[in-house]
């Protein structure tokens, strides 16, 4: 039985809609008898939230009302943790809505149908291609250096007169690499200054790397920068949805008119507040999920890997056309890994457990790294 064909009585989505690559979440772990299984797949923590942030959700009793749409108890938590001013401070719902907020306030076509144009380093962060193209803007990808690193020259080169916005993924989603501070400021040096340059810092808890550049600086001392921050990652609260950008109040004030009303729940912010109160120990569990990493990556390049550099809590493996038969190699010992087709294979820092079963994995896999 075939299908019937469109026709032109029928709805039809936006043309983009079509061309709009899929966004593939991390998938659970496979069941294997006899094996405890682990999500190494999504870049979340292995620990939950705190007692304490637990307790947050628990005594929220305001379900039937709708939230602050401005987050103002956040916000000023926020505030006196980055010593930064509430104003500069806009919420979202992850920062992939926080992202899509600066988006659609910066980038889009214009009223003379010229399409701004929106550089990023590719790959990076998958939504980035996505959420590009459904503000209608065009996306501009550059390719990774070989050590998956952004290639800072054929970006700047990249920009026209066209150009709204640049992305800096740092450390860089999958690949693992930061941008250090001087690389960064003789690139802004280089920038127009009506180009709005995010700096999408999801894995910024994780860096230890002490030429990493500093967000907060930057921001300071530049009006174009923007600043993209989670409590999904470090603060194990990625079911909860609640992210924030730091820019200059002529940006703010913009975001805050495309921004989605009441986008963060009461919920979500009183969660945000409680972990912010209890940052130390945030921290410290951070410091222990770093040990892991390094680690894992020392026990990786003795077996005789060559990957990137990481500073998030997952490594990069540039497996190319075996990136398949690995994460079936992973499917197969109850570890989900994120794979990308014909590109590699990104795996997230878990319990011990499942970094040294990802250990030994990449023992009786190294063959693929060389074929």
């Amino acid at each position: 039985m075939t299908e019937n064909p469109v026709t032109q009585d029928q709805v039809q989505p936006r043309p983009v809609v079509a061309r709009l690559p899929k966004y593939a979440a991390g998938k659970p772990p496979a069941s294997v008898e006899g094996m405890a299984a682990f999500k190494l797949s999504s870049n979340e923590i292995p620990f939950g939230p705190l007692d304490t942030v637990q307790q947050a959700v628990i005594e929220q009793s305001s379900l039937n009302r709708y939230p602050d749409p401005l987050s103002t108890k956040l916000r000023e938590a926020l505030s006196e943790y980055l010593d930064v001013p509430a104003e500069d401070i806009v919420t979202g719902a992850g920062s992939l809505g926080a992202l899509t907020q600066i988006l659609s306030t910066f980038a889009g076509q214009n009223e003379d149908g010229i399409q701004d144009e929106v550089i990023y380093a590719w790959r990076s962060f998958e939504a980035y291609p996505i959420l590009v193209q459904s503000a209608g803007a065009l996306p501009v990808e550059i390719p990774l250096l070989e050590d998956g690193r952004h290639d800072l020259e054929a970006m700047i080169a990249a920009v026209n007169e066209n150009t709204s916005i640049i992305l800096l993924c740092t450390p860089n989603n999958p690949t693992g690499p930061i941008l250090t501070q001087a690389e960064v400021d003789d690139f802004l040096a280089r920038v127009p200054k009506n180009v709005l340059v995010v700096l999408d810092e999801a894995y910024i808890e994780f860096v230890r790397d002490e030429k990493s550049v500093d967000g907060l600086h930057t921001y300071n001392e530049h009006e174009n920068v923007v600043l993209l921050r989670t409590f999904s990652k470090a603060h194990g609260l990625a079911n909860l949805r609640v992210g924030y950008s730091v820019a200059h109040p002529e940006i703010t004030n913009n975001l805050r008119v495309m921004a989605t009303p009441f986008a963060v729940s009461s919920v979500a912010e009183d969660a945000a507040v409680a972990s912010l109160s209890q940052i130390d120990r945030v921290l410290e569990r951070v410091d222990s999920l770093v040990q892991e990493r390094e680690r894992v990556v020392a026990a990786l390049k003795e077996q005789g890997w060559k990957i990137p550099s990481t500073q998030a809590n997952f490594v990069w493996l540039p497996l190319g056309e075996n990136t398949g038969q690995f994460v079936e190699r992973a499917n197969a010992v109850a570890l989900s890994v994120r794979g990308f087709a014909n590109e590699g294979v990104r795996v997230s820092i878990g319990e011990v457990e499942a970094n040294n079963r990802f250990i030994e994995l990449c023992k009786e896999s190294l063959y693929l790294a060389h074929s």
